[in-house]
């Protein structure tokens, strides 16, 4: 939580006063389990990078700027929410697993939802920037704002084995993420998003459920979650992306 008014109420002691999308601490957090041992020493995170940090984020206008320009950035927030407000709603993980002859990063995050917010869009742009951090962190070339939380801003190796986990909360076509924002993993040249994991019970369900799924574009057998059918639908947002150094034995969505 934190002691400022993000969400413009003026109401103390509310949910937008969080730093992250929940009602409580620990709500909507994340846990790796691992089969293999993971390297603790190596492990790397971003949960207190700052959003204002971000070259080119899209920090939210305010309300009267997006009246006047759709397109503007910055405004809703001021200098003293940029100074505390982190990029991560959650946290970005490095987690590298050794595996036999191999040693293969976790990348796990959880994007805020794009959604309960207003015109300004503020879920959405950090939605966005959420992701392209991890675009950013797959860039060979150092970055002297992209520092962990011990202050360090190694770049990530460019042979690296990895795999991007998480619920991203964007779809590549429908919902309400800012356009192009997951393309910017499932289009990035060292990730492996050849394969696109398929279900029969997400089509079966879309089609029972029909009012928001009747409007999606989207081949609705790729949705990984059951959202309001009034007002969202079902869509595709949870992701596992593999670096392109490893193949794809096979891939599916469970949907009971």
């Amino acid at each position: 939580s934190s002691d400022l008014d993000l969400d413009h109420d003026g109401i103390a002691w509310t949910i937008g006063l969080a730093i992250g999308f929940g009602k409580y601490p620990g709500q909507n957090g994340m846990a790796v389990f691992s089969t293999y041992p993971i390297d603790r020493t190596s492990i790397r995170t971003f949960q207190k990078l700052l959003w204002k940090d971000l070259p080119g984020a899209l920090l939210p206008p305010t309300i009267e700027a997006v009246k006047a320009d759709p397109k503007a950035t910055g405004g809703w927030y001021n200098d003293d929410d940029l100074g505390q407000l982190r990029l991560s709603s959650k946290s970005h993980w490095d987690i590298p697993v050794s595996l036999p002859g191999l040693s293969l990063h976790l990348l796990t995050s959880h994007p805020t939802p794009p959604a309960f917010d207003g015109p300004e869009d503020r879920n959405g742009r950090r939605n966005h920037d959420e992701i392209r951090l991890w675009a950013e962190y797959l860039k060979s070339q150092p970055a002297e704002w992209l520092k962990d939380d011990v202050g360090k801003s190694t770049p990530f190796g460019s042979a690296a084995s990895f795999v991007i986990l998480g619920d991203q909360n964007a779809d590549p076509v429908d919902g309400g993420s800012v356009p192009g924002a997951i393309q910017l993993l499932l289009n990035h040249p060292r990730i492996n998003s050849s394969v696109v994991p398929v279900s029969p019970g997400g089509a079966e369900t879309s089609a029972l459920q029909e009012q928001m799924n009747l409007q999606h574009k989207g081949d609705a057998s790729h949705d990984t979650s059951d959202f309001n059918d009034l007002s969202v639908g079902n869509l595709r947002v949870d992701y596992v992306l593999p670096s392109k150094d490893l193949s794809i034995k096979s891939a599916f969505v469970f949907w009971p």
